[in-house]
């Protein structure tokens, strides 16, 4: 029996029988041939180890996929969506600059709106800015197709600083061909979906748009407009209106009717009981803390998406109703967008070349109303006013520089 420690046990392979010409080997020969029977066997040893470890592998990635998914595993670069230039691109266009970050060169992307209301959420922890930042109001229409009265928001905006003002617009695609390369509307269109009167998707789009407008970190007032709304102020008394005001501008008030808790559905409890029911009008205006709240709300939206279906309409109800419950104290409850409902109906009063007149527009401008505006009494309760018919476009142009005030140039 041989021993554990024997030469033999360490040969893998039976050795030669020796030949009467070979004789009896040298001690240094033996030695050497040992030596070189190790190597072998370490050889061996790390073959057979690094094939198992490749078998091991191979079993935990299928196992992996068969647990998990394919999808769960690194994408083929191929694959990656990635809207960042390619670094030879890089060289020239800093990727990771502050300035794409803080301010966005346009307003094209592949984003859902799931990722672009996640990425619109995001607010910094450090309340100094980094750069020189000089608040600017986002002015967000909302329109079905082009923009009538877009003749008289070009001569609205015209002469004043871009840092002062940005144009997002949610509309189809034929909006694009008619405005020209020299405007300050060509290439603000976002990426829009189809909007129906009435539903949700109405909600929706004012969600887009404030998401949207968000991604530039100087705007810090959000007003929502149409294609039939007109201002009926210059810019300079518009932005310093809405910069300085302490306050948002949502109408939100409590409509005892079947028009308002009559639209209310008990589905909603408990998370929003009938007191807290609100009506109001679609056209608001928020500034940058409140607009972060609105897109990085899931919970009171879904509910009102699933309970609030016609006749109840969640462009009258979703906003009042959350700002209610939430930010009353920061809220005017009033809207700075003027609208006739004298006449009653599902739809305001539409103005037409026939009504635009000098007095009518000082009407507007001052009714003989007076309105709250940072603890004080105003008489400017209006910058912006609807719904007006394309006809009223060349009378209101002729207005401009005497009762609207814009400069000439």
């Amino acid at each position: 029996m041989r021993s554990r420690g024997s030469k033999d046990n360490l040969i893998i392979s039976k050795p030669p029988i020796p030949t009467p010409l070979q004789g009896k080997e040298p001690q240094n020969y033996s030695y050497f041939k040992l030596v070189l029977l190790l190597i072998i066997f370490l050889a061996a040893g790390i073959f057979v180890g690094l094939s198992s470890s490749s078998r091991v592998d191979r079993h935990v990635h299928l196992q992996a996929e068969r647990f998990y998914g394919t999808e769960t595993l690194a994408p083929e670069a191929d694959n990656l969506n990635n809207d960042c230039p390619t670094e030879d691109t890089c060289e020239e266009e800093d990727c990771l600059s502050m300035e794409s970050f803080f301010k966005p060169k346009n307003v094209s992307h592949k984003m859902s709106d799931d990722e672009i209301q996640w990425r619109a959420s995001l607010v910094p922890m450090q309340v100094e800015y980094p750069y020189t930042r000089m608040p600017k109001v986002a002015f967000m229409f909302l329109t079905r197709g082009p923009l009538p009265m877009l003749p008289l928001w070009e001569r609205f905006f015209e002469g004043q600083s871009t840092k002062l003002y940005t144009i997002y617009v949610h509309a189809l695609p034929v909006f694009d061909r008619n405005v020209t390369n020299t405007s300050v509307f060509y290439g603000r269109r976002i990426p829009s979906e189809k909007v129906e009167w009435g539903t949700a998707s109405l909600t929706g789009a004012e969600r887009r748009l404030l998401s949207n407008a968000l991604l530039d970190f100087s705007n810090e007032r959000f007003v929502l407009l149409s294609e039939s709304c007109i201002p009926v102020y210059n810019f300079p008394t518009v932005y310093r209106y809405l910069i300085g005001s302490e306050q948002s501008f949502v109408q939100s008030f409590d409509d005892p009717t079947r028009y308002g808790r009559g639209r209310y559905s008990s589905r909603m409890q408990p998370d929003i009981q009938l007191e807290d029911w609100r009506k109001g009008s679609q056209w608001f205006e928020l500034n940058r803390d409140i607009a972060t709240k609105v897109v990085s709300d899931t919970k009171y939206y879904a509910l009102f998406k699933k309970y609030c279906l016609p006749a109840c309409y969640p462009d009258e109800h979703y906003l009042p109703t959350y700002i209610h419950m939430f930010f009353g104290t920061l809220n005017s409850n009033r809207s700075v967008t003027y609208v006739d409902w004298t006449l009653g109906g599902p739809h305001p009063a539409t103005f037409t070349a026939d009504n635009i007149t000098e007095t009518f527009i000082q009407y507007i401008r001052n009714s003989g109303l007076l309105c709250k505006y940072n603890g004080d009494w105003t008489p400017i309760c209006y910058l912006f006013a609807r719904k007006f018919a394309p006809s009223a476009l060349e009378p209101l142009l002729n207005l401009t520089s005497t009762v609207l005030g814009f400069q000439e140039f």
